[in-house]
């Protein structure tokens, strides 16, 4: 059950994507930042501790620089990252700062997950932010990573994270409530799949569509995430951040979602 998980595990990460922290014409959902910090604090009350993956620096620097938003060119693209990544912050902060509490940030690559010191260094830092009450929040550092460094979406960084920090759950918040057997905005017969017990034989039976609009993922690097933390003894938990009360409302019995089940 994706309320028993939710309800056992202590050290939990959590990935917002893009699409959640978006609203429809590609601003920052700033009362969904405030709801949601609300949701945390309601949980660290209750003796977990948790870790943020939020995507959405690009987002945050078309919502500061407009006229920024139809440049495609990549340093463009980095320079709107380094400014929406200061703007993606301070929303965080001040969302966090209502329910008391400080957040600390990490800007990461892969190289920093493959280095022996950094990534003890990380380690290191994580456990101190969040046994000192401060909730990291962590992102790729878009503005410098080129292709040999790049993790290249927030899927893979938060279960890289989650391994790192020996978490016992990672949450993935999208766009829809979980794994279908098709792609559920196309096909209304897709069924929803809310227990996974073998990866490869959930490749076997379901079709994986193409990113979304402001994400740089889509369900494969979601299935890439679970492949890495079950390895690791470590569930995986994709539901819809869309929803009302997203977070708490996965302490529910009715809750919607698809759980991987560690090995």
């Amino acid at each position: 059950m994706i309320n028993d998980s939710l309800k056992k595990a202590r050290k939990i990460v959590i990935k917002i994507g893009s699409n959640t922290l978006a609203k429809a014409d590609g601003t920052q959902n700033t009362e969904f930042m405030a709801e949601f910090a609300e949701q945390c604090a309601e949980l660290i009350k209750q003796g977990k501790q948790i870790i943020l993956v939020s995507s959405g620096a690009q987002v945050a620097g078309v919502s500061t620089t407009k006229e920024w938003a139809r440049k495609k060119d990549v340093h463009y693209r980095q320079a709107l990252c380094a400014i929406g990544q200061v703007e993606l912050m301070h929303q965080w902060r001040k969302a966090f700062q209502k329910q008391d509490l400080h957040i600390g940030q990490l800007l990461l690559t892969k190289d920093d997950f493959k280095n022996e010191h950094r990534s003890l260094n990380i380690r290191n830092t994580l456990f101190t932010l969040v046994d000192e009450g401060v909730v990291p929040i962590i992102n790729e550092n878009d503005s410098v990573s080129f292709d040999e460094i790049k993790i290249g979406d927030n899927d893979n960084l938060s279960a890289l994270t989650a391994i790192l920090w020996s978490a016992d759950l990672l949450i993935l918040f999208s766009d829809i409530d979980g794994v279908y057997s098709d792609n559920p905005k196309t096909n209304p017969d897709a069924k929803l799949i809310e227990s996974v017990g073998s990866i490869p034989e959930l490749r076997k039976s379901i079709k994986i569509g193409d990113t979304n609009a402001f994400g740089t993922g889509g369900m494969e690097t979601k299935i890439q995430a679970a492949e890495k933390v079950t390895e690791y003894g470590i569930e995986m938990l994709l539901a819809n951040g869309g929803k009302q009360n997203a977070l708490i409302s996965l302490l529910d019995e009715n809750s919607k979602g698809t759980l991987f089940s560690a090995e």
